[in-house]
């Protein structure tokens, strides 16, 4: 093996640069050629490959983002899209491919083991939906983001003896908004793995002040069926019998662009690493996580189309602890 391109793919997360960081400065120290692959799937099938040197990622650890760029590519699910894009590994005698990216774009990395290219996955995406890791690269940080958004929301909540809704990414994944909603110590949380009705929102928030708190949190996850959008219509309607109304606040995107906190740069530079030492060993067809602790491969074949669960009983747990 004498050639390794890395791509970044679908949403970005804060981690991947050091992630490709680390790939390209592993692949030099071990005789490879490295070459980023720009603007994702949507890159690789048009074949903008450039070779990267080690000072070409000087600086990107602490960068939020991925300096390559990246898409989401409708084309790399058809088989046309598919094959265009082995013949241009092929044209720049790619050896091996690192895909950087989370569920969608694993899917893509099995498509391209199964017509014969060498691919590693890094798993990376804020969701923390992907099976194979048990925190991806960015979703911690995606969590600090979150998190801080609501230490501060509370502020001005208690002031104003106010209810705010707090919506948090994470498609059709609650992990981000039970974390969130635990350690930010929210009243009510919304996920679509155990959906809650208005009316049982409205019930927390009323025990909340009759408990003599002075504000109330409500985290919902963006996936859920009573998303921020369908709960604060719902208020709205019957904010005469509920007596009181939601503030809604929707973080968006704002949780992605953040630079990558520690962990998510230890995370990132360890995966990335790792992948070029499993191509080196022979070893493809993969995605890299991390479980207990420690770097770990998952057939691509068993991640993909999986959604990873999600430990409710930490429902409970913050229920108790937000009397």
């Amino acid at each position: 093996m004498k050639r390794v391109a890395v791509v970044t793919s679908g949403g970005d997360a804060p981690g991947m640069n050091a992630a490709v960081r680390a790939v390209v400065r592993a692949g030099i120290a071990r005789g490879l050629a490295v070459y980023g692959i720009q603007h994702g799937y949507e890159g690789l099938i048009g074949g903008q490959f450039k070779r990267l040197g080690p000072r070409d990622v000087g600086g990107i650890i602490g960068h939020g983002g991925t300096f390559l760029g990246t898409t989401r590519c409708e084309r790399m699910k058809t088989a046309a899209g598919q094959v265009a894009a082995v013949q241009q590994l092929q044209n720049h005698d790619i050896d091996a491919l690192v895909v950087i990216g989370g569920n969608g774009s694993q899917a893509g990395s099995l498509a391209l083991s199964q017509r014969g290219v060498r691919v590693v996955g890094v798993a990376s995406t804020i969701d923390n939906d992907l099976p194979g890791s048990e925190p991806s690269i960015g979703a911690m940080t995606a969590m600090d983001i979150a998190l801080e958004s609501v230490d501060r929301l509370r502020v001005t909540a208690s002031a104003h003896r106010r209810a705010f809704l707090v919506e948090v990414m994470g498609r059709a994944s609650g992990h981000l908004a039970l974390i969130t909603g635990l350690t930010g110590g929210a009243e009510a949380i919304v996920i679509p793995e155990s959906d809650v009705s208005p009316e049982s929102v409205a019930t927390q928030i009323h025990e909340a002040y009759d408990r003599g708190k002075r504000h109330a949190i409500v985290v919902v996850a963006e996936g859920a069926s009573y998303n921020a959008e369908r709960m604060a219509a719902y208020f709205d309607e019957h904010a005469q019998r509920l007596g009181f109304d939601l503030r809604v606040t929707k973080l968006g995107h704002v949780q992605r662009g953040g630079a990558p906190g520690v962990f998510d740069r230890l995370l990132a530079t360890r995966l990335g690493a790792a992948a070029i030492e499993r191509l080196c060993a022979g070893e493809h067809g993969a995605l890299l996580g991390q479980v207990d602790g420690k770097i770990a491969a998952t057939p691509l074949a068993t991640v993909v189309g999986v959604t990873k669960s999600l430990d409710t009983s930490l429902l409970e747990l913050a229920r108790i602890l937000a009397t």
